[in-house]
């Protein structure tokens, strides 16, 4: 019979590869040939910067804004490297740190930190699924981060 910590170490891989699978939905699709992602990325920060305040906002416009390509490029390649390190359960808890990020700067560019509705937003979510593998050992069950955990010793 198992004990209850090896089958909650499972319940949390599983919960990590789903995480994993979460950001990949999101980011591979940017990188499809013919996607507008990164053309259009500039246009919806526009309108994202319209409905900011404070100093996010100026952030956007006067970092991200003249920067629209890289920040585009940028955020597509975190959303999939992201969900690789979930998947694979391979450096986690970057992964999870870089996931939070993300998700965060999601929340501020929508401007919807002072509302209820956030947070039970996708992006909410996410972060909260992220912050759960920053804090949890969650990729040494079923992920490459015990296999370097070992070839550390």
């Amino acid at each position: 019979m198992r004990s209850g910590t090896e089958i909650a170490g499972r319940w949390l891989a599983v919960l990590r590869m789903y995480t994993g699978i979460f950001w990949l939905i999101h980011g591979i699709p940017k990188w499809m040939p013919g996607a507008p992602f990164v053309a259009r990325f500039g246009e919806t920060t526009q309108k994202l910067a319209a409905g900011s305040t404070g100093a996010y906002h100026s952030y956007l416009v006067s970092v991200v804004l003249p920067n629209a390509s890289l920040f585009g490029n940028l955020l597509r390649a975190g959303e999939v490297l992201v969900g690789i390190s979930l998947l694979f359960g391979l450096l986690t808890r970057m992964g999870a740190l870089g996931g939070m990020f993300l998700a965060l700067n999601y929340m501020l560019a929508k401007n919807a930190m002072g509302s209820i509705d956030t947070y039970a937003s996708l992006d909410a979510a996410a972060f909260v699924l992220s912050f759960m593998h920053l804090v949890l050992p969650s990729g040494y069950v079923w992920g490459l981060d015990r296999a370097l955990r070992r070839r550390r010793r």
